[in-house]
């Protein structure tokens, strides 16, 4: 589903979901410390797809475990749903991440004696909700990635794509504003990959989720409404991708009118 112009297809509220002010983490290995993050300046808004991309070690998954309150700042400023996340307490970090924040991890993490249904249904139960609630939740986000048939299967019996689809629809099962995806296609072929990222991008625009992703595949291009390029902790590069497609969508159309 990319499209060479998504302008219109990316929620225009104003909402920030997401901002850091000169968020530095350091970690100490041994005498040497780690300069993980650098001083990095980050806003996102709801019903956006961001990237952050780089090489390993260029400080993508820090700033995913930052700005999800998985992991504390040295220095600076995280700003998480209008929660300055250096004043909460670890019970205030653990309902908004239960409330507000949906994972997915490139090892899929899902429990293998559980069925694809029981993995979903999993995250209902912690969060409280009835067994007829649950029910229908679980075959909503199911239908959804387009696993409801495979309902019944755990995890062995599928493929890797497939359990990957069970992983974002537990992430998606309660209803989160944001989902934090680090390497989701970092253990699947290519043409697989591809299908995540086709998917990924279908459901923000269909629920209006914030998704964002660390990932090295180069194909996110195609999906992604901006990119920031992180080089040892810095963000190097901020693509705004809706006007550079769009540009580079017109300059393609204007060569082949001149032609």
């Amino acid at each position: 589903m990319a499209s060479a112009d998504r302008s219109d297809l990316v929620r225009s509220t104003g909402d920030v979901m997401v901002r850091t002010v000169d968020l530095v983490r350091t970690y100490q290995l041994g005498a040497e410390p780690v300069h993980a993050l650098r001083g990095v300046n980050l806003e996102i808004k709801r019903g956006q797809f961001v990237t952050l991309k780089g090489r390993s070690g260029s400080g993508k998954t820090t700033l995913l475990n930052v700005i999800s309150g998985l992991d504390t700042p040295t220095s600076g400023t995280v700003d998480l749903l209008g929660h300055d996340l250096s004043r909460a307490s670890e019970k205030e970090l653990l309902e908004l991440r239960r409330r507000h924040i949906g994972f997915v991890f490139q090892s899929f993490a899902l429990i293998p004696t559980f069925s694809a249904f029981e993995n979903v249904d999993l995250m209902l139960r912690i969060g409280g909700f009835d067994r007829r609630e649950r029910s229908r939740r679980v075959r909503e986000v199911l239908e959804l990635v387009g696993l409801m048939k495979w309902a019944g299967h755990r995890p062995y019996e599928l493929s890797g794509g497939q359990q990957q689809r069970v992983a974002i629809a537990r992430a998606l099962a309660n209803q989160p504003e944001m989902v934090i995806a680090d390497e989701p296609t970092g253990e699947l072929d290519s043409v697989t990959g591809r299908q995540i990222l086709e998917l990924f991008r279908e459901i923000v625009d269909s629920e209006g989720v914030t998704l964002v992703m660390a990932t090295h595949d180069p194909t996110v291009e195609d999906y992604a409404d901006f990119i920031y390029e992180l080089v040892d902790g810095r963000i190097q590069e901020a693509k705004d991708m809706r006007n550079y497609l769009g540009d580079l969508s017109s300059r393609t159309r204007t060569t082949e009118v001149a032609r």
